[in-house]
C-alpha cells in the first residue's frame, strides 16, 4: 500500500487521482498507525517549508516518517516543499528539515540567473537525467515536466543528484539517496510523465544501497 502523507499540503487528491486510475493500490493519511504500514510513503507537494514542518513536528508524524524512512528503509518520494523538507533547512523559513538530504533549500537569484526569467519558475521544463533510469523508465526527457517554485535545493553530494534543469542555471531537479526520491516539478500536473514516474515510483521494490 502507497500512503500519501497528509501534513497539510496540497495537490494530495491528483496524486490519488492518478493511482486509482492505474489501480494501484493507496490511501491518503495523517495516521501514524497506517504510516506503519505503509509499503512506499509520497510527500506531496504544495505549501510552505515552515507551515508543513510545523505540522509534521506538531503532529507527531515526524518521529514515524524518521522511523519508516530511516531504520526500515520504506522508499519515499517527495514532491516539491516534500523535497524542501528532506533538506537541512530552507531561507523560505526559520524551522529545521528532515535533513534526510544534506542540502540547503535556496531562493533563485534573480541577479544571477543569466536569462533573467522571472520567478516563480513555472511551466514545462526538461530534464537531463543522470542517473536512477528505473524511476525515469519511459519518460520523455525533451517534454519534462510540470514546475511552479522559487526555492531549489543545493545538494552538498552531487552524488544525489538525479536530474537537473536549466532555468538560467541549472539546478537539482530530481535527488536520491538510498530510499529516498525526491523531485521537485510535480508529477500529478505533468501529464503522461508524470503518470509513467508516479507508477515507476510503485513499481520499485528494491532499497538501494
Amino acid at each position: 500500500m502507497i500512503v500519501i502523507v497528509d501534513y497539510g499540503s496540497g495537490n494530495l487528491n491528483a496524486i490519488a487521482n492518478i493511482y486509482k486510475s492505474l489501480k494501484i493500490p493507496f490511501c491518503i493519511s495523517s495516521s501514524p498507525l497506517e504510516i506503519s504500514k505503509a509499503k512506499k510513503l509520497i510527500l506531496p507537494g504544495v505549501g510552505s517549508f515552515d507551515h508543513c514542518m510545523s505540522r509534521l513536528n506538531e503532529s507527531g508524524l515526524k518521529d514515524i516518517l524518521n522511523e519508516r524512512v530511516l531504520i526500515n528503509n520504506v522508499p519515499v518520494l517527495g514532491i516539491c516543499i516534500g523535497l524542501h523538507l528532506m533538506a537541512n533547512s530552507s531561507e523560505e523559513g526559520n524551522l529545521p528539515g528532515l535533513g534526510w538530504i544534506d542540502g540547503v533549500v535556496k531562493k533563485f537569484d534573480k541577479n544571477k540567473l543569466i536569462h533573467k526569467p522571472k520567478l516563480p519558475h513555472m511551466g514545462w521544463n526538461k530534464i537531463d537525467i543522470l542517473s536512477n533510469e528505473e524511476l525515469f523508465k519511459g519518460i520523455n526527457k525533451n517534454k519534462g515536466f510540470y514546475f511552479i517554485h522559487s526555492y531549489y535545493i543545493d545538494v552538498k553530494n552531487k552524488i544525489n543528484i538525479m536530474t537537473t534543469t536549466d532555468y538560467g542555471i541549472d539546478f537539482a531537479s530530481g535527488i536520491n539517496s538510498s530510499n529516498i526520491y525526491a523531485v521537485q516539478f510535480h508529477p500529478e500536473k505533468s501529464h503522461t510523465n508524470g503518470l509513467k514516474l508516479l507508477k515507476n515510483f510503485s513499481e520499485i521494490n528494491h532499497v538501494k544501497t
